[in-house]
């Protein structure tokens, strides 16, 4: 029923993979490009775009919403990923268009924190509060900032009441996000403790809000890939552990954006082609962190390269 990669070696995942369902797996691993758009619900909505738009699309979202909620007399109040070259450009066309921020509220989604658990300073240049605020900002043009303490991240003194912070700030209009390898939203990784792994039921995991949890070896491999720590898999270079908002903070926001468009440095390679297809057509599970936004009213886009189907590719080696 599902030919891909069926062969007469038979083994199981290896146990450290959370989801394993070789079922599933194999049926999601068949899904055409033609038909990754379809889903049952109509309110979870995937469209695949060119791979040079998502960033754009993400742009006139964030703009978008902030003039809106401008003209409208209200706060625009997003949580915001670390897209950190986005942020740039989402500046300068504020800046361009002198859109008055000062009724913004960015909310990292989260941040890195150590072993014992204490979050990191927005005075560290790898983090993601310091992102924020240095690519996002910093870049408005200074007669058009908010204050900064409109920028905010996760700390040890404030993470028991982030969620609350958000709503009282009259809650999120936009939650945006991408799967990562194990499909997590945010920081909220299908092996973290923290979140009820390994054992914890699907309602009871929709109502966990903001905390610390431990990083899924995966999540340290995949961001050890990132540029700001060499793109090199120094593994040593990823703090262990995260702040993170929780599927319950996903579920109060308003609307919400998935993307999936991770490729390695402009190649065909994706750890995120299989991903999409196990959070997006797969089982509604926390094992699959991000197959959440099935169950939501969520704009899903998914790039060429991550929509294209998954063959062997007998010409390539590593």
């Amino acid at each position: 029923m599902y030919p891909i990669f069926m062969t007469t070696f038979n083994f199981e995942p290896a146990p450290i993979i959370p989801f394993r369902d070789k079922k599933e797996i194999a049926r999601c691993r068949a899904i055409k490009r033609e038909d990754i758009e379809k889903h049952s619900n109509h309110d979870f909505k995937i469209k695949v775009v060119p791979d040079g738009d998502l960033r754009m699309i993400q742009i006139t979202d964030i703009v978008s919403r902030i003039v809106k909620a401008r003209d409208q007399g209200r706060n625009c109040v997003l949580i915001l990923p670390n897209p950190v070259p986005t942020y740039k450009y989402v500046a300068r066309m504020l800046n361009a268009l002198k859109v008055d921020c000062s009724h913004l509220y960015g909310f990292a989604m989260d941040e890195y924190a150590d072993q014992d658990g204490k979050i990191a300073p927005p005075e560290w240049e790898f983090g993601f509060i310091h992102a924020l605020h240095k690519y996002f900002w910093a870049e408005l043009d200074e007669d058009l900032r908010p204050p900064k303490d409109h920028f905010i991240g996760p700390t040890n003194k404030n993470i028991d009441d982030y969620d609350k912070m958000i709503a009282d700030k009259g809650g999120a209009e936009m939650c945006y996000s991408g799967p990562g390898w194990m499909g997590h939203i945010a920081f909220i990784d299908p092996d973290s403790p923290e979140f009820g792994a390994p054992d914890v039921s699907l309602e009871d995991w929709k109502k966990m809000g903001t905390r610390v949890c431990t990083l899924s070896p995966f999540t340290i491999a995949q961001n050890s890939l990132h540029g700001s720590f060499g793109k090199s898999g120094d593994l040593s270079a990823v703090p262990p552990k995260a702040a993170t908002i929780g599927p319950a903070t996903v579920i109060a926001a308003a609307n919400r954006i998935e993307s999936a468009g991770i490729g390695i440095h402009g190649t065909s390679t994706s750890w995120q082609r299989l991903t999409a297809r196990l959070c997006y057509h797969g089982p509604v599970t926390p094992k699959l962190p991000s197959s959440l936004h099935q169950t939501l009213r969520t704009d899903c886009y998914i790039t060429e390269n991550i929509a294209a189907n998954i063959e062997p590719d007998w010409s390539k080696g590593y």
